[in-house]
């Protein structure tokens, strides 16, 4: 598996795996099945696992965690603290000092580690200044807690104040064919700053796949089925995008899913995508995106069939979506 480093020192497999569907929003899960998906991710070099406190809630630390016992040093753990869930479903953004001690402590012990390779500040609490937030996280890198810290969905003004706070290793956004808004300031902020990109949906919530061709396919507990890119006309609009990508994967005899990974991987070296799957077959297909070289013909290509913003529909619901730009 080739590498790559985020930041300034944080070396990762070129390619990470997301973990947030193998316990939540995307359909039943199946332990076995994805604790048999993170150990053959090791076993072919993916060591960059992504996970977070509120991702279940808790549950999937614990699978997580369970997973690497007896593996740890293989493994670059990335999780993430900020977004509270209550028993009614409620979610509140929580950027206090005490909280995160709090929540890094117990993620510590659901993972069942003594540190954190990577970890981010999920959602940026408007209440709580930033520099209070990033203040006692860098305690806890001193600590030994953590080694390196995140963050996502923030402007590019909030980066630059945490930044100067302790320096960002990584933020993590949505990033694909699909959803290009780190296109307007993020990256070229992160270049500026020296910090790196990991490209969460880098599948387009699997829409980019071209497994999907109708919402009747999703689970009544798939949170996709609620968000517009997956409704009605959006969704028609949206197949035919697919269908685009789908004629210049099966021109270059790869798959819809591992052109759309090889598209992200081209965007810079300073960019990690971590596609989320639960199944060892899917995983395996998009290992073999690491090794697609895109020439600038097919690059152009691609950008004629999934021109920047063509896709139809907000990627949340509207109570959720997160705004980025500055």
């Amino acid at each position: 598996m080739k590498q790559r480093t985020l930041g300034r020192g944080l070396t990762v497999s070129a390619l990470g795996l997301g973990c947030m569907g193998m316990s939540e929003f995307y359909g039943p899960g199946d332990e076995a099945e994805s604790t048999a998906t993170i150990h053959r991710a090791l076993d072919l070099g993916v060591t960059f696992l992504d996970t977070a406190d509120m991702y279940g809630p808790f549950t999937n630390e614990q699978l997580v965690g369970r997973a690497i016992a007896g593996r740890r040093d293989e493994v670059v753990l990335a999780t993430k603290f900020g977004i509270e869930r209550g028993p009614d479903g409620s979610r509140n953004i929580n950027g206090r000092p005490d909280y995160l001690r709090q929540a890094c402590d117990a993620s510590l012990r659901r993972l069942g580690v003594d540190h954190i390779d990577l970890y981010y500040q999920h959602r940026v609490d408007p209440s709580v200044p930033i520099e209070e937030t990033w203040g006692a996280l860098a305690e806890l890198v001193a600590a030994g807690k953590v080694r390196h810290l995140g963050i996502s969905e923030a402007a590019p003004d909030l980066v630059r104040r945490a930044h100067a706070v302790h320096p960002i290793t990584a933020g993590q956004y949505e990033y694909s064919l699909f959803t290009r808004d780190v296109e307007d300031g993020i990256l070229a902020t992160f270049w500026e700053l020296g910090i790196g990109l990991v490209a969460y949906s880098p599948l387009g919530r699997g829409f980019l796949t071209g497994a999907i061709t109708s919402p009747e396919q999703l689970a009544d507990d798939d949170f996709r089925a609620t968000n517009p890119r997956f409704q009605g006309e959006n969704f028609a609009a949206n197949r035919a995008l697919v269908a685009e990508i789908q004629k210049l994967a099966e021109a270059k005899d790869v798959t819809p899913a591992q052109l759309a990974l090889a598209w992200v991987l081209a965007q810079g070296e300073g960019i990690v995508p971590i596609p989320g799957t639960k199944r060892r077959s899917y995983l395996e297909q998009n290992v073999a995106a690491t090794d697609i070289a895109l020439t600038a013909e097919e690059l152009a290509a691609l950008e004629k069939a999934a021109p920047r913003d063509a896709v139809a529909g907000e990627r949340y619901a509207p109570a959720n979506l997160p705004k980025i730009r500055s």
